[in-house]
């Protein structure tokens, strides 16, 4: 069998789960599964960019993720009413004073001669600037949190157009589009602070710090009421298709739903869903060409040959440090969209849900599973490992039943293996790992 056969295979193969989920269970079911198995496929292409094309072991996926879902609502919500005028304005000027204190602090290290001077001038340099910073920090959250709190609390975001709800409700909504490019360069631009800092350390040394960094942006947005409203969450955030309520009330699209015998409350959601995944698709295609494009160009060359070598690419003149920043960015940007368009998907702002088994390790586990180093097998370990990772619980359960099903209620045999039914998507995760590290260590699709 050829490679490109083979591939094709796997493909197919991935495509016959997801068919079989819909004749089987539901096609509700199977989309839903669909759509998020999308999104965590360009999550996987984005860490393919840093480890398959760097060998950057970046651990921090999970923030990236959180930050796109943030941009969702900085940008898609309606804005509250009163906020920016309570204590925005005033917050906005607090974080333009804290950068202006790290940027003075950063000059003068470099201006002052080496010695006590130095170090008691970027000392004082740091303490009145933060005095200065929580000085008009405070109050401006203190308004803004007070502004109707179980309800908003929060900024909201600067979607004018749901503010006004006006005749033009399509437009508000599909106004939260662009918060996936931002989610992106929001990712991005944390990816670099990250970067020009932690991108010097030592391979082990970088996961250590990308996976400190990514706990901190969590911890920031759940206990940050005034950003996001912290983990009492935001719902209802605009999306860029209908409504199922709103199909349902239009007498074409109930009648278009009876002519292919469906209800139109199952109709409705097969469609929204069918949208959503046309949607990520796109987005997925794109990525997906331009990351080829970048594999096959110099600079992807230039990039693998750092990752095999650095020496040796260091002794030809490249600057490999700067070329890991860009990859960096690149990568984290990717995931950054991937979480603006998760958050979009679920309507909702939830920090409490971001983990690092699901957002970091088990994207992790796609790269390697699928291929390390070649974009489709990123692209198949999405799909496989989340079809998986939903499907293996329900499917352990059905078969603990069956293998139980001769044994008398309250057995402790069959409790406990009842009991354990919930591990076994773990289990399988681990399983998988390993047959495909025993027998395919370079991936279901290797890098050419």
């Amino acid at each position: 069998m050829s490679e490109t056969t083979k591939n094709i295979a796997l493909f197919a193969l991935v495509a016959g789960l997801f068919i079989a989920t819909g004749m089987m269970q539901s096609w509700n079911a199977s989309l839903t599964i669909l759509n998020m198995a999308l999104i965590s496929a360009i999550m996987a292409l984005g860490v393919n960019l840093q480890w398959g094309f760097a060998g950057l072991f970046n651990v921090g996926v999970m923030g990236f993720v959180a930050l796109g879902g943030l941009a969702t609502v900085l940008i898609g919500a309606k804005p509250v009413e009163g906020a920016w005028t309570a204590g925005g304005f005033q917050i906005l000027l607090a974080l333009v004073l804290g950068a202006a204190t790290i940027v003075a602090a950063i000059l003068a290290y470099a201006k002052l001669p080496a010695g006590r001077i130095r170090n008691i001038g970027v000392l004082a340099i740091l303490l009145v600037g933060f005095f200065v910073y929580r000085a008009v920090f405070d109050p401006g959250v203190a308004a803004v949190e007070a502004i109707n709190p179980a309800t908003n609390g929060n900024l909201g975001g600067l979607n004018w157009l749901a503010a006004a709800r006006d005749s033009s409700v399509r437009q508000a909504d599909l106004f939260v589009l662009l918060a996936w490019p931002v989610g992106g360069l929001l990712a991005a631009g944390a990816a670099w602070i990250i970067g020009k800092t932690a991108l010097g350390l030592r391979s082990d040394y970088l996961a250590i710090a990308t996976l400190g960094i990514a706990e901190i942006i969590i911890a920031i947005m759940k206990n940050e009421d005034w950003l996001a409203r912290g983990v009492k969450n935001v719902s209802g955030l605009p999306r860029p298709v209908p409504y199922e309520v709103t199909l349902q009330d239009s007498a074409s699209f109930v009648d278009r739903a009876a002519g292919l015998g469906l209800d139109a409350t199952t109709a409705s959601t097969l469609w929204v869903k069918t949208l959503y995944a046309g949607l990520f698709a796109v987005v997925l295609i794109l990525l997906l060409v331009m990351a080829q494009a970048a594999l096959k160009s110099p600079w992807g060359r230039m990039m693998r040959a750092i990752r095999d070598n650095e020496v040796a690419a260091q002794a030809m003149g490249k600057d490999v440090t700067k070329r890991h920043l860009q990859i960096f960015i690149l990568g984290s940007a990717i995931c950054g969209i991937a979480g603006a368009m998760m958050t979009t998907l679920d309507g909702q702002l939830t920090p409490g849900t971001y983990q690092p088994l699901r957002f970091t390790f088990l994207i992790w586990l796609m790269v390697i599973v699928g291929g390390s180093g070649n974009n489709f097998g990123a692209v198949l370990g999405g799909f496989l490992i989340y079809f998986l990772w939903i499907q293996v619980e329900p499917m352990g359960a059905w078969l603990i039943g069956v293998l139980t099903s001769g044994l008398a209620d309250g057995n402790p045999v069959k409790e406990h293996l009842q009991g354990g039914v919930a591990y076994m998507r773990l289990m399988t995760m681990g399983v998988v790992l390993l047959l495909v590290l025993r027998f395919s260590p370079r991936g279901l699709i290797p890098e050419k």
